[in-house]
């Protein structure tokens, strides 16, 4: 098929699949779960092709200004931070196929999707970027041998369903087609069970679990997976890695080893920054590396217009490049940052997700991320969950068991006169 954007698409997995970057002086198709689980679909409904003219650069451009001003609105300076837009866009893209009204609005505004075209751009996004049906097993013996492997990039989406839940058709034929989700359905109880199996198996288990619990009262949980890993073109392993200082936020420093490398690379510098692009083996994927040379804060280098400006700026020569090994992950609970970027509705009970299932709001997004960065290459996984709950009646004020001899009395209550009264001291006995 065409490809749609590459560039573009180059770029926005720099920033969402790895979003990481280094600072001069800054701190150190869907897999169905495993197990008897039943995977309903959308009756008659394969995946689709979709159209040349998706609207997959503007999609990705928007991606990149929201996972921006995510990351801004939930990182601090002074610590590791990584998180995956991509991931997150999936998963609200596939709540947004069920919202309406002023949720489905809100939903547009902060994620920056386009007015129309979103699902076929997402599923024009996957065909583009996945590599893989999903990763290599975790059990699965290392590779040997000096040969880089091509890049390893799965993108799974999910849909769990209380059991006795009845989704809308259209809701369910969207997500089939345009994101290869069926519907598995769960019990309450073995939630939980089911949906971190699916994370485990989407991330060759370097993501455990998502949510860390799941009450009765939800009905729907919408998943999305990234997985990556890839070999560099050109390998730290080939020069020694020794022990050197690193210049933390606050100033101090901490030893930390440093690989190094002296290659043909593209690199651009800029009045506060330097860049440099590590092309991954057997492919058009890359990591760029952002350094501040002033001031700068490391965040401010993940602006779009710095993106844009890195990319007409990049070209080739000879690069002696540092950098330290990093191996860390990043927990978000994505509500808080999300209401601070004007997504509030769809998170408050009156949210209208009336095209998936009437009577629902998202009660949790969790959002899980890592990345390994060593010699050889990179792996990261990504994990992004949204759970839609039903407002529940609220607890009783009292509760009260006629389990032993009780009394009864039928009155009028406008004026107590007894109708009848008497006692109740076997409910078997006929007189």
């Amino acid at each position: 098929m065409p490809r749609h954007g590459v560039g573009t698409l180059e770029r926005i997995l720099t920033s969402a699949v790895i979003a990481v970057l280094v600072a001069a002086c800054g701190t150190g198709d869907s897999g169905a779960p495993p197990g008897d689980a039943s995977v309903l679909r959308a009756a008659g409904v394969d995946r689709d092709l979709p159209p040349a003219d998706a609207p997959v650069d503007a999609t990705v451009q928007g991606m990149m200004a929201f996972g921006y001003n995510l990351y801004r609105a939930s990182t601090e300076p002074a610590s590791n931070a990584v998180i995956s837009p991509l991931s997150i866009a999936y998963a609200f893209a596939m709540a947004r196929a069920g919202a309406r009204g002023d949720t489905a609005d809100q939903i547009d505004g902060v994620l920056r999707y386009p007015t129309d075209g979103v699902h076929d751009a997402f599923n024009a996004i996957t065909r583009e970027l996945v590599t893989a049906a999903g990763p290599p097993s975790p059990t699965a013996p290392p590779a040997t041998g000096t040969v880089s492997a091509p890049p390893v990039l799965s993108i799974a989406n999910g849909l769990f369903v209380q059991e006795g839940e009845r989704l809308k058709e259209e809701f369910l034929r969207v997500l089939a087609s345009e994101y290869g989700a069926g519907a598995v359905d769960f019990r309450s109880p073995e939630a939980i069970e089911i949906i971190d199996a699916w994370v485990r198996e989407q991330t060759a288990d370097r993501i455990r679990k998502l949510f860390d619990e799941l009450g009765p009262e939800t009905k729907v949980v919408l998943g999305n997976a990234v997985y990556f890993k890839a070999d560099w073109a050109f390998p730290f392993a080939e020069h020694p890695t020794r022990t050197e200082s690193f210049t933390r936020t606050d100033g101090s420093t901490v030893r930390v080893p440093m690989m190094r490398q002296e290659a043909d690379l593209r690199y651009a510098t800029g009045d506060s920054w330097q860049a440099v692009e590590l092309p991954y083996a057997d492919s058009n994927l890359a990591m760029w590396v952002l350094v501040p040379t002033d001031q700068t804060t490391p965040g401010e280098l993940l602006a779009p217009d710095t993106f844009t400006d890195v990319a007409a700026r990049l070209h080739p020569g000879r690069v002696d490049l540092s950098m330290p090994r990093w191996d860390f992950a990043t927990d978000l609970n994505l509500i808080p940052p999300l209401q601070d970027l004007g997504m509030e509705v769809p998170f408050e009970p009156g949210a209208d997700f009336s095209a998936m299932l009437p009577g629902v709001w998202i009660a949790q997004a969790v959002h899980r991320a890592n990345i390994t960065v060593d010699e050889w290459g990179t792996e990261a996984a990504a994990v992004t969950g949204l759970a839609f709950a039903s407002s529940l009646p609220p607890p009783p004020d009292v509760t009260i068991r006629a389990d032993h001899p009780f009394a009864f009395a039928i009155v009028d209550t406008d004026n107590g006169t007894p109708l009848f009264i008497g006692h109740v001291a076997d409910p078997t006995a006929t007189d």
